[in-house]
């Protein structure tokens, strides 16, 4: 079995268009919290408020990064996504960490942040524009073919 760990951007559905193309393959799934306020909040939910942003975002940090260090640890695969809208400072670092692991690292992005990833892309085993393209990764990996 193949022990996957999904990273990154919260904002579309691209986690769910990788496990639905993968059903079938000998693979699990791991990531993130993606509920935003939840991620945002876990700290101070746990351990008590803060009346510092600097210290409410740090709580939740350290929570989330115990689920995070988990997940990319026991991962055989980590796939990292980086989305259009947003800076994803802790996508980056996921992948680095992974990196540092020598974990497997795919990166799904897409053209335009060709230059600004070209450290974290030279870093991958495989960068891929498209949820399919990781599904199709993952499917030659398990069963050494190409195409479904």
């Amino acid at each position: 079995m193949l022990k996957v760990y999904l990273s990154g951007e919260i904002h579309t559905d691209w986690r769910e268009q990788i496990i639905d193309g993968a059903k079938g393959l000998d693979v699990t799934f791991h990531s993130p919290v993606t509920d935003h306020d939840a991620s945002d909040d876990c700290g101070v939910a746990i351990l008590g408020a803060e009346p510092d942003k600097y210290w409410h975002d740090h709580k939740g940090a350290m929570v989330n990064a115990i689920r995070t260090r988990k997940g990319i640890a026991d991962a055989d695969v980590v796939v990292v996504r980086f989305g259009d809208k947003y800076k994803q400072w802790n996508a980056a670092f996921d992948a680095g960490y992974a990196a540092a692991l020598g974990k497997s690292l795919i990166v799904l992005s897409g053209p335009d942040h060709q230059h600004p990833l070209k450290e974290v892309h030279a870093a991958a085993l495989a960068v891929a524009e498209e949820p399919a393209q990781v599904v199709e990764i993952l499917r030659y990996v398990l069963t050494g073919k190409v195409g479904s």
